[in-house]
């Protein structure tokens, strides 16, 4: 079996068993598949809801006004509870966790969004199991992704992940609403996501809909667009992770173009070029020849001033244009480091951000 980065989105309906609390017997078995697919070589990746659950659970279930300022006092308890389970859950597979809170700000400004990256493929480099939730006791309404679904289609793309599987107390996505017609069917596959399917979904906003399945849709539809496979299905059912891992048919499958890597690079790379490098004759052929990543030694200039993150023209000594790519480095950083080997990049500005100052996972050759 091919090894995969995989994220795996739980909600609290799974968490909870439809329960008031978090049911910890129905974790540990998530758990358990999450580690036979550790053992196998995959990488993992948590997106957790359940952290205002599990503060009414630990404050005995308050009477607290109807407020956003009640959300996030619920959830600064939670959080701290629902981290805890999954360590000591995982611990008993001897697998350490590491936590990230994110906000759609930490996703949508660049150099946030390389920061978050480094972090979680450090995560996951090491064999720890990153778990990701939305930071709701600081997000406002401006900076709030808003719901787990659209998150985790967004930390699957921060983990450059090859599936996203998103559990849910519904079979999938149905013909219907199963809840209310007897005749809907099972949706097994989806090439397209339409305006007819949307409806079927339902409103993602109200939650209504066959199982709140319309922001899971908007979820299919971000990750398919970064070449993300997604899968929705029953987090009760029996191996349901291992299953999906293994591509046996479970749920809702939604089918991805088969060039995933350049759809996650185009999705990635919507903002014009704020600066542009030019590279010797040496990097430029590595680059188109050889598939190599921009190393400091090939930059021969600088032209204005960028971000750390931010887009940039690369080119040849022409001036021509030959990639696009994401800067690891801000502009003065790379005239600092302009010529000279990646082992003197510490001792040049001090600190670094690894070897390249262009990635080849972050760059489209024209």
């Amino acid at each position: 079996m091919k090894r995969q980065t995989i994220v795996i989105k739980l909600g609290t309906s799974v968490l909870t068993g439809g329960s008031k609390k978090l049911d910890r017997s129905k974790i540990v078995e998530l758990v358990r598949q999450c580690h036979l697919l550790h053992q196998q070589g995959h990488k993992i990746v948590i997106v957790t809801s359940g952290a205002i659950a599990a503060g009414r659970e630990q404050l005995n279930y308050p009477d607290l006004p109807k407020t956003i300022a009640s959300k996030q006092l619920l959830a600064s308890v939670g959080q701290g509870k629902l981290i805890q389970l999954w360590e000591q859950l995982f611990s008993i597979y001897n697998i350490f966790i590491g936590q990230m809170l994110l906000t759609r700000a930490d996703l949508e400004d660049r150099e946030r969004f390389l920061n978050a990256q480094d972090a979680l493929k450090a995560m996951l480099d090491n064999h720890i199991v990153p778990v990701i939730n939305e930071n709701d006791a600081v997000a406002t309404a401006e900076i709030k992704v808003g719901d787990n679904d659209n998150l985790s289609a967004l930390a699957a793309i921060l983990a450059q992940a090859d599936k996203l599987i998103l559990l849910t107390d519904q079979e999938g996505l149905f013909t219907a609403d199963p809840r209310k017609d007897p005749n809907a069917q099972l949706i097994t596959e989806i090439e397209t996501i339409d305006n007819a399917l949307k409806a079927i979904a339902g409103d993602s906003v109200s939650g209504l809909g066959t199982g709140g399945m319309g922001t899971k849709l908007q979820a299919a539809e971000i990750a398919g667009k970064a070449g993300i496979e997604v899968i929705i299905a029953a987090g009760s059912r029996a191996n349901v992770i291992i299953d999906i891992a293994g591509n046996i048919a479970v749920g809702t499958r939604f089918l991805v173009n088969k060039t995933p890597l350049e759809h996650r690079k185009y999705w990635l790379f919507g903002a014009p070029p704020a600066g542009s490098i030019t590279l010797d004759d040496g990097a430029v052929n590595a680059i188109l020849n050889q598939g190599r990543s921009i190393l400091p030694t090939g930059i021969i200039k600088v032209e204005h001033n960028f971000s750390r993150g931010e887009v940039i023209d690369i080119c040849n000594k022409e001036g021509i244009s030959i990639a696009r790519g994401v800067s690891r480095y801000n502009s003065d950083a790379l005239r600092q480091i302009a010529g000279h080997h990646s082992q003197e990049i510490s001792k040049l500005i001090g600190y670094e951000y690894g070897s390249v100052a262009v990635h080849r996972d972050d760059m489209i050759v024209k």
